[in-house]
Formats: structure tokens, C-alpha cells, sequence
């Protein structure tokens, strides 16, 4: 089972379309995936998750073989076409969970309704301005070169190292699509939302920033500040990842949800 392809079935919500893959059984949990999309480089991790909970991992609109909604214009949006996910599936009690530009529109959906969530669970997030404005928070993801990213991204670079060439040309363009997305809701601020951090003492459920130990695409440091203006929040690091710890130590990951999933408040 771990070797075939998860199917993603099309979904239309508040008229906006997009793709998801939902797997498993068990409590629900609402994954938000980063830049380049849920399943890539791997789905591993999303299985390993579909383990002890339904997932539900769609396509942020825009990215991947999305397209983007024309009246969409930044992360606010995502949030509340989330919220009405959220409705439309009914959620009850469920597990957020947002990895890097996913993260921050899982923190952004967090300050404004967690009616329908039990848990928050924020992997890498982007999303906040911790230090002065002369001080870079996040790289400059679009001032690195293909290989420079990919080192500043992952503990083991080779984990992402993929021919382009035997690629079809949809994922090809489904790449091409995620990063125009990116750069589309999150360029200017670059990354952030200037209001997020003063509002992020609004988030009322139980909620744990995991972050890779050798992210150098944003540092432990501001993982620990974005924890610390969160109620209650707990920081853990896992070791041997960089900003995609799910891809690079996916049983740990799995792990450390599952533990955090099950805490009662």
C-alpha cells in the first residue's frame, strides 16, 4: 500500500474548487501542506498520520493541480475557505495541522475560530515578524538558486533530489503552479503578516509547534518565539530535519502528533 499513488478526489467549496486525498480512520485531522503541495517529495508521512486518524490533506487553491480562484488575493482567504471546509465536512473536534506556508494559514484560521478544532499542531510555520526590521526572520527563498534552497530546506538534501526530465509535463506545471501560489499569497510582506503575531494569544486549544533542528530556512529560535506567543503552547524540536521534518523523520513526526492527539486538556 505504501508504494501506490493516493488518490486525490475534487472538491468544490464556497465555489471554489480545489483536490484533496483523504485516508484513514479514526478522529479527524485537517493537514495544511507547505509550498510545493501534501504529496511532494513523499506521502509517507500522510500515511503514518492515516494510522490513528482520518486525514484530510487538500490542495491549498491555486497550488498544485489547482487552479488559482480569481478573487483570492491572500492568506485571509485561505483561512476562511478553510473555516467553510471545515463546516462543509462537518469537523468536530479535529486536529489542525499546518506545515510552513501551511502552517501560517493554519495559525491565521487558529485566531479567528477553533470551533470546530481540538487541537493545533504547527509544523515550521512561516507567518510572523519576531525580529527588527533590519533582521531577516525567513530566507529569501526566491534569492536561492535550485540548490542552495534545497540545502537550506532539508537536513539530507538528497531526500528531494528528483529527475525533472522523466516527469510528465502536469507535474511539471503542477510545480510550476505551487510556487507561482506561493509567491502570489505571500510576497508582500514577504512570508508574514505583520498583525499575526498580536493576535496569536487569541488561540484556545492545546497546541504544540514542532520544528526541524536544522531548519535554516527559519531558524529553532523563531519557532520558540512563535510558541511563546501562543497560550499555553509546548516547542519540540526533531532532530536530522530541516523545514520539512514530516518528509525527513516521518515516523518521529507521526509519533509526536499521535502523543500530542491523545493529551487530554
Amino acid at each position: 500500500m505504501d508504494d501506490a499513488s493516493l488518490t486525490c478526489t475534487h472538491l468544490n467549496v464556497g465555489g471554489v474548487a480545489t483536490q484533496m486525498a483523504v485516508l484513514g480512520s479514526g478522529p479527524p485531522l485537517l493537514f495544511l501542506h507547505g509550498g510545493e503541495g501534501p504529496l511532494t517529495p513523499s506521502d509517507r508521512y500522510l500515511r503514518l498520520l492515516a494510522r490513528t486518524h482520518r486525514v484530510i490533506a487538500p490542495f491549498h487553491p491555486g497550488f498544485g493541480p489547482t487552479e488559482l480562484p480569481a478573487d483570492f488575493r491572500d492568506v485571509n482567504d485561505l483561512a476562511y475557505f478553510y473555516l467553510e471546509l471545515a463546516e462543509k465536512f462537518s469537523l468536530a473536534d479535529a486536529v489542525l495541522c499546518g506545515a510552513s506556508f501551511g502552517g501560517w494559514v493554519a495559525a491565521e484560521i487558529a485566531v479567528r475560530n477553533t470551533a470546530r478544532f481540538s487541537r493545533l499542531i504547527l509544523v515550521d510555520p512561516l507567518g510572523i515578524k519576531v525580529s527588527d526590521r533590519e533582521t531577516r526572520d525567513i530566507a529569501d527563498i526566491y534569492a536561492l538558486g535550485a540548490e542552495d534552497l534545497i540545502k537550506a530546506s532539508y537536513h539530507r538534501p538528497e531526500i528531494a533530489a528528483r529527475d525533472t526530465t522523466a516527469m510528465s509535463d502536469a507535474d511539471l506545471m503542477a510545480i510550476a503552479r505551487s510556487r507561482e501560489a506561493l509567491c502570489y499569497y505571500g510576497w508582500q510582506p514577504y512570508m508574514h503578516n505583520p498583525q499575526l503575531l498580536r493576535w496569536l494569544h487569541r488561540i484556545d486549544v492545546p497546541t504544540l509547534v514542532l520544528w526541524g533542528a536544522q531548519d535554516r530556512i527559519v531558524s529553532p529560535d523563531y519557532g520558540r518565539a512563535y510558541a511563546a506567543a501562543i497560550p499555553g503552547a509546548r516547542f519540540s524540536l526533531i532532530e536530522a530535519a530541516g523545514h520539512y521534518p514530516y518528509t525527513e523523520q516521518p515516523e518521529e513526526f507521526a509519533a509526536q502528533v499521535a502523543a500530542f492527539a491523545r493529551v487530554t486538556a
